[in-house]
């Protein structure tokens, strides 16, 4: 249970938000704080027009995160692969689909040739 705690406080790298953020739009309260006496407020409906506009804002900026992210994942892994561009009569292996065991070739002994241009989806 500690430990399901410390993961659901702990913020996370790509959101830059904790788990218990994202979900009840507010910092938790941890065993250790004191009771909070700086939200006063006349009626109940009050905090809870202010927790759903905080949760909003925080669900627009993890979102805005995430995909700030993903486009820095993205841009790191096309640095590590490779861009082949074949051409017609370049000699390529062709891949064998429907493996049986593990110790078959995962692609064609003979090299086939390129007769006609496609996509370049390799």
């Amino acid at each position: 249970l500690p430990i399901i705690f410390a993961y659901n406080t702990g913020i996370h790298a790509t959101t830059q938000y904790s788990p218990y953020q994202l979900q009840f739009g507010r910092e938790p309260r941890l065993p250790t704080d004191e009771p909070s006496t700086s939200f006063r407020f006349n009626k109940p409906i009050d905090y809870y027009d202010q927790l759903k506009k905080r949760s909003l804002i925080i669900q627009r900026q993890a979102h805005g995160h995430i995909i700030y992210r993903q486009r820095q994942y993205k841009i790191h892994y096309d640095k590590q692969r490779p861009d082949p561009r074949y051409k017609v009569n370049d000699l390529v292996l062709i891949k064998i689909h429907g493996l049986k065991t593990k110790l078959e070739a995962k692609y064609s002994i003979i090299p086939k040739l390129i007769t006609k241009e496609q996509h370049p989806t390799y």
